[in-house]
């Protein structure tokens, strides 16, 4: 399955996500700028900030207390739109999302 990542300078890469991956973790798999994910995924860090883009953000998961805890401390502010994407797992509702990395991880 593939999603979409836009990083803050504008540059377009797609990587390949496994059903029921983490898109920190295959960002982070494929050296995706500006996806650190510090806490490997725990929700604790917020270094993998992103603001999802439509119509992907209508068929996400609700988001768990963890996440919007986290949400609240990020370096760049909280949007709408925002998600830690390592709480974002593919699956066939999104294949094709698009996510714009925040520009700056704390």
């Amino acid at each position: 399955m593939n999603a979409i990542f836009i990083t803050p300078a504008g540059e377009t890469l797609h990587v390949e996500v496994a059903e029921g991956d983490s898109l920190m973790h295959a960002a982070t798999f494929a050296g995706v700028p500006g996806i650190l994910g510090e806490c490997g995924g725990s929700c604790s860090c917020a270094t993998c900030h992103v603001f999802v883009e439509q119509p992907a953000l209508d068929a996400l998961e609700p988001m768990g207390t963890a996440e919007a805890e986290a949400l609240e401390w990020t370096a760049e502010p909280r949007r709408h739109n925002s998600r830690l994407c390592c709480q974002l797992r593919m699956s066939a509702a999104l294949e094709g999302i698009t996510v714009r990395i925040a520009a700056t991880q704390n």
